[in-house]
């Protein structure tokens, strides 16, 4: 038998971070030496509160309500305020099975286009193909550091005049490591409010911010607008619990009723016994601060190695500021991949792992076009225990680098000696 299949579903393909993350194990387990810059997982443990609270609630088998476990969405609400100064009730939030779900959903509710930087996380496209919606990527600069401007998105809203937009906008960035500024997102909301967009601000990376600046939410410029999404998998080093958190604000009702009406007739409601260890992050949240804070640290380090690596190589590269993502380009070595018969992304990634075992992602599958030569390289290929355990702190030595971070330190070798066979 051969079922037949809906349509939007034969074109799709499987995620790219989860396709190169698959590649580079298989690699692994036929003992070949990789590099793995392709797939953005937090390198850290899981914190024992969270793991000890897991285990306490083990036995929790009840169904929770449709929204999520009131005591944890009240925790929820109190970490908003004191972290970030956002005020939310409980009954604004929502508890999904990862933050990649909620937004899902949301972009399957609503109606019109969907908007996205270019460079964006590879999901948000495929996402809005499986609802038949259509997908207009806003190119962004390198000498913005891939950062969306209000004039760029001036431009794209007018050209679709009165039709219904969503904005989707990540910050800290994937893939960039990028990180807005206040003033960024005052003027971006200016637009947003002008052609009544409205946005999904991914803030999964809050936490992970190198810049020293308080984190920055569209949400404090545009509340009346702006679905706040986040969750466990960055900065709580919990990508396997798979729980998301939504706010939608009270201007939104009509789309917070929708939401309860598609997750109760969908997954119904996350685990209970995650959502007691979920609980536990956001209520005894100032216990988790150092430790939080030493990883964001060692992220640090070990985004800004990188970048120092990529700049002696002679690529392009803005400077990270969150997030564990850097987006440098080949650009510089065109003329030479060009004379290899490389003339898109996708080749030069298949290239770089097949001749030199070093894994990352093409700017083709952050919706750049084909012939784009940047590239995502993530900066977690690295023993994150093990390196808080030693972890000497203020500026590294190259003989500690080499003994904290040698995945990283070997991919950089290797694509420094693949450009040098150019």
């Amino acid at each position: 038998m051969i079922p037949s299949i809906n349509p939007l579903v034969l074109n799709l393909k499987e995620s790219a971070t989860l396709l190169i993350n698959n590649t580079v194990k298989e690699m692994r387990a036929q003992g070949r030496d990789v590099a793995h810059f392709g797939f953005g997982q937090a390198a850290f443990p899981v914190p024992e509160l969270l793991v000890n609270a897991l285990r306490d609630n083990a036995g929790e088998n009840s169904y929770l309500p449709t929204q999520g476990l009131l005591p944890l969405r009240e925790a929820f609400c109190e970490y908003m305020r004191s972290e970030f100064g956002l005020n939310y009730t409980p009954g604004d939030v929502f508890v999904g099975p990862g933050s990649k779900e909620l937004i899902f959903q949301i972009s399957y509710m609503v109606e019109g286009v969907l908007l996205a930087p270019a460079p964006s996380w590879v999901s948000y496209g495929p996402q809005a193909t499986l609802r038949g919606k259509k997908l207009i990527p806003i190119e962004t600069q390198r000498e913005n550091s891939y950062k969306l401007t209000a004039r760029e998105l001036d431009q794209c809203c007018h050209s679709l005049a009165q039709e219904q937009k969503l904005l989707i906008l990540n910050n800290p960035g994937n893939p960039t490591g990028s990180v807005y500024s206040a003033d960024e997102l005052r003027e971006i909301a200016d637009i947003c409010r002008a052609y009544n967009v409205l946005v999904i601000s991914d803030e999964i990376y809050a936490k992970i911010d190198f810049t020293g600046r308080p984190h920055a939410s569209i949400s404090t410029y545009y509340p009346e607008g702006t679905i706040v999404s986040t969750g466990l998998s960055k900065s709580f080093a919990a990508g396997g619990y798979r729980v998301g958190m939504m706010v939608i604000p009270e201007t939104l009702g009509v789309l917070k009723d929708a939401l309860k009406s598609v997750i109760s007739e969908t997954f119904s409601a996350v685990s209970a016994p995650m959502q007691y260890a979920a609980l536990a992050a956001y209520s005894r949240f100032d216990e988790l601060k150092d430790e939080i804070n030493l990883n964001t640290e060692i992220y640090k380090s070990a985004s800004r190695y990188l970048w120092s690596r990529f700049l002696e190589m002679d690529l392009n590269c803005p400077k990270p500021q969150g997030a564990f993502y850097l987006f440098p380009d080949f650009e510089n070595f065109r003329p030479q991949l060009r004379k290899k018969g490389i003339l898109t992304g996708i080749q030069l990634s298949h290239s770089v792992l097949e001749e030199k075992g070093v894994g990352f992602l093409p700017g083709s599958d952050f919706y750049f076009p084909a012939t784009n030569l940047g590239i995502r390289v993530c900066s977690v290929d690295f023993n994150g225990k093990a390196v808080r355990d030693k972890w000497p702190g203020g500026k590294l030595t190259d003989t500690q680098i080499h003994e904290l971070f040698p995945n990283l330190v070997m991919g950089c070798d290797r694509m420094e000696a693949y450009l040098r066979d150019l």
